[in-house]
């Protein structure tokens, strides 16, 4: 059993220094730039360290920012309200701004709007007009949506903020109602 968990804290550790090189390397080069040499080198691992513990580079920003975004959904679904829960996205975002703008600005953007958007994905399986949705209306609805709300946070946060944060709440709110409306009017084939 000590060997085990020896063997776990060694993995752990592994991955903490693989991902926090990757993260530093990022500060002041482009995502496509990096390589995993530079990355092993800088976490002072071996290649075959950094191959036992992920696939590829893609990988190790997934499995740093899934658990992230995770914990984010989890407090907004909570939430009982529409308002509750987009006020926990919003802190979700504001506490996100400077991650987000890094990913934009290096060009790993697609694979934190793949989490954001497999998330809010969820989210919105668990909406109760949704789910009497056949599975390929419920797919294409829950897309829109899903993509249509991180490009609302994305292009306020990188925007600069300038609509109040209530407007957002209020835009968000009313695209939601009107998707409510329309899931509740289904489609002819």
């Amino acid at each position: 059993m000590a060997a085990t968990n020896h063997a776990q804290a060694i993995k752990q550790d592994s991955q903490e220094y693989l991902t926090t090189a990757l993260l530093q390397l990022l500060e002041a080069h482009q995502f496509e730039d990096i390589t995993v040499t530079q990355v092993v080198k800088r976490a002072g691992v071996s290649r075959m360290a950094f191959y036992r513990n992920f696939d590829s580079l893609e990988q190790v920003l997934i499995d740093y920012f899934t658990p992230i975004i995770e914990t984010h959904f989890k407090a907004v679904l909570q939430q009982q309200s529409a308002e509750l829960k987009l006020a926990a996205l919003s802190t979700f975002f504001i506490e996100l701004e400077a991650t987000l703008k890094l990913a934009a600005k290096r060009g790993f953007e697609p694979i934190v709007r793949d989490v954001f958007t497999d998330n809010i994905q969820q989210f919105y399986q668990k909406i109760d007009p949704w789910r009497s949705l056949d599975a390929i209306r419920q797919k294409y609805y829950v897309q829109f949506m899903a993509v249509g709300v991180y490009q609302i946070w994305r292009d306020w946060l990188l925007g600069g903020q300038k609509e109040s944060l209530s407007f957002i709440h209020q835009l968000l709110a009313n695209l939601q109602h009107h998707m409510d409306l329309a899931v509740s009017q289904p489609l002819a084939d």
